[in-house]
């Protein structure tokens, strides 16, 4: 999940990834109170939320259920992994 603030207007794009996946797909997007609505269902869901301004801006233009372009992998890659190690220190505690 990336979160970003422009100019007082909340930016926010909600990914999923699975293995067996291509590539993550953008399951959610939106802006102002749209945005505050997907990071709140992050938070009460526990999802991991990455705030990255550039990245969500880049993010928001993609359609809601397409897969990330491959000009983001590199980024998106270093998202996951970072969340998976997050994750595995959250489980042994």
């Amino acid at each position: 999940m990336w979160g970003a603030k422009m100019k007082k207007v909340n930016r926010a794009v909600a990914i999923k990834y699975e293995q067996g996946y291509d590539a993550p797909i953008v399951t959610a997007a939106g802006m102002g109170y749209i945005a505050d609505k997907i990071m709140q269902k992050a938070e009460e869901s526990k999802v991991a939320i990455f705030q990255n301004e550039e990245l969500a801006n880049l993010l928001s233009n993609i359609d809601i259920g397409s897969e990330i372009p491959l000009e983001l992998y590199d980024a998106i890659a270093k998202v996951i992994a970072y969340v998976m190690d997050i994750d595995s220190l959250i489980k042994k505690d």
